[in-house]
């Protein structure tokens, strides 16, 4: 599996990396000896990204982090978490010095490490990331040698034009995806000439692009899939990336011709995301080991092709983008 470097940190990482937020809560129940057997299975297949949250589980998606690299011998992969949403109520007046450092304190513990590799503002309310206050307490924090880094996790690409402007935010986590194809066109050069890495979340489109989902897919009470969609608990971007449900099903069967033979639709999705050389990793999530494997295989996948790049562009600009490219 392919390794670049991690913007200007110094750190490599592999383009296909672990998302744990499956592992952690709120994508139906997965008990722990299934998250760790699925993280196991992730880093046997080379990955060696891994990001998480401390409000995925209150905290149970690092603990299963900690005790499974606990298990590991070797060098330790590159852990990514985040903080900020345990604030309640989640304004920007609660991003100060203590609440950010109180955070990362409970992170360090949660991940039983004395420094993280990487803390990421976790989708803070717009104001924050014009904020420099904010900023010079992850400057303090840093200098303390409780994080090596910090970066941002956007929902909009105006929020992550705003971020990369700090001199210090050495990434930035957006949504991008065959239904969210807008950070390409102005915030990726930027992000580029800055040498910022670029970790794309939500590459399945919360599953959608899977291939798998039919209009009477069902959900559990607990999974966002279910509970989330029109923005009742955060925002409604972060489930199947914004787009109606109905729409998102026809565009995928528009896109299902250009899997090519003896590949899944979710590899086929992560493949065009990883041709995208401004993105330095992917991090799709899994609920089980098989899941893993799967994703895994897409970055021995070859290069699609132009003609089924633009004709994905197409389905995308006649179906998709007048659901979500106004709003994010």
């Amino acid at each position: 599996m392919q390794s670049i470097p991690f913007g200007r940190t110094g750190r490599m990482t592999t383009r296909i990396g672990f998302g744990a937020w499956a592992i952690g809560g709120t994508w139906g129940e997965v008990s722990v000896e299934d998250a760790k057997a699925t993280l196991h299975a992730a880093l046997d297949e080379g990955m060696t990204f891994i990001d998480t949250a401390d409000v995925y589980g209150d905290g149970r998606s690092e603990r299963i982090i900690r005790e499974v690299l606990a298990e590991r011998p070797g060098e330790r992969p590159f852990v990514a978490t985040k903080a900020g949403r345990r604030l309640s109520p989640h304004v920007a007046e609660g991003y100060t010095a203590a609440n950010l450092e109180s955070f990362i304190d409970r992170s360090l513990l949660n991940l039983g490490v004395e420094r993280l590799d990487l803390v990421q503002l976790h989708c803070p309310p717009t104001p924050v990331y014009s904020d420099t206050e904010v900023f010079a307490a992850l400057d303090a924090i840093k200098a303390k040698g409780k994080i090596a880094d910090y970066g941002v996790s956007v929902e909009t690409v105006e929020e992550a034009r705003t971020a990369i402007r700090q001199p210090g935010v050495v990434s930035v986590q957006i949504i991008y995806n065959l239904f969210r194809m807008k950070p390409a066109e102005l915030f990726f050069p930027e992000a580029k000439a800055k040498n910022v890495a670029i970790i794309a979340r939500v590459p399945l489109a919360s599953g959608l692009l899977t291939g798998k989902m039919t209009k009477d897919s069902q959900f559990a009470p607990d999974d966002h899939r279910s509970f989330n969609r029109n923005g009742e608990a955060f925002d409604k971007g972060e489930t199947f990336s914004g787009v109606p449900f109905e729409v998102a099903l026809e565009a995928v069967e528009e896109l299902r011709p250009l899997v090519p033979a003896g590949a899944t639709m979710a590899a086929f999705a992560l493949r065009w995301i990883l041709m995208e050389d401004a993105v330095t990793v992917v991090i799709p999530g899994a609920k089980s080991p098989a899941q893993a494997r799967a994703n895994a295989a897409a970055a021995a996948m070859p290069p699609l092709s132009p003609a089924v790049m633009e004709k994905a562009r197409e389905i995308y600009t006649r179906l998709i983008a007048p659901h979500v490219a106004h709003l994010w």
